[in-house]
């Protein structure tokens, strides 16, 4: 019986919205932060090629970077390291916010509402690289004590496929492998470590923009496809 449910973070529950004002505050107070004095082009090109290499590697290893790691190892090595390493957690955040402002779906918080009122254990799996986005969110919209664990790829260094992170996810929430259920967006990366973790059910929300970025080919398919969150109620009736 399937009575746990994971949750992917990024593109599942929450996406990302184009915001030129946000986007280019967050930019100028990011070189603030490190003391650039390169016009802002040539700091941001260097910047996303630093992101790219990390990237690369991250997903051939299976292991992110904290936050203080990953900026002065990886993206800006050749920045003063101290302040770097001070301003770590919010330049991590600023990054983020250069893409756009990030909210949640708008069914989102009555379908977790719903889900803990059938019954179901809830905890969230997701990559990410920075360590307090997600807790903050969950704090702000009122969720956090429906979540029963929060497994961050920037905290624990793996990341997803790699079926230890699930297996790490069950043994903080309580559960077997085969009693729990994943929900994540990506076709690839999602479907893979849940099905090598030896989960129940993998359910996929087709989102336009991580297909748009997957250049793979997709061969692993989830048990369900959905468009948007409160399909899964059709999916996880209330349990007895």
């Amino acid at each position: 019986m399937t009575d746990t449910i994971f949750f992917d973070v990024g593109n599942t529950l929450r996406i990302v919205i184009p915001d030129k004002e946000f986007s280019d505050a967050a930019e100028a107070e990011l070189m603030r932060l490190v003391g650039a004095t390169e016009p802002k082009e040539v700091f941001f090109e260097k910047l996303e090629a630093n992101w790219k290499k990390y990237r690369k590697e991250a997903k051939k290893t299976w292991i992110d970077a904290g936050e203080m790691e990953l900026w002065n190892q990886h993206l800006l090595p050749d920045y003063d390291p101290e302040l770097v390493c001070r301003h770590a957690g919010r330049l991590t955040r600023l990054w983020r916010d250069h893409d756009g402002r990030r909210v949640p779906r708008e069914d989102v918080k009555d379908t977790i509402i719903e889900l803990d009122r059938r019954g179901y254990t809830l905890g969230i799996i997701a990559n990410t690289i920075t360590e307090t986005e997600i807790p903050d969110w969950m704090v702000t919209d009122g969720v956090a004590h429906y979540f029963k664990a929060v497994i961050l790829s920037s905290k624990v260094r793996i990341r997803k496929p790699d079926p230890a992170i699930y297996h790490l996810a069950c043994r903080a929430i309580g559960k077997k492998e085969e009693n729990c259920a994943y929900v994540g967006d990506n076709p690839i990366r999602d479907v893979q470590g849940t099905r090598d973790a030896g989960f129940a059910l993998m359910i996929r929300i087709d989102e336009p923009d991580t297909i748009a970025k997957e250049p793979q080919e997709i061969t692993l398919h989830p048990d369900y496809t959905i468009t948007r969150i409160s399909e899964l109620l059709d999916i996880f009736p209330p349990l007895k």
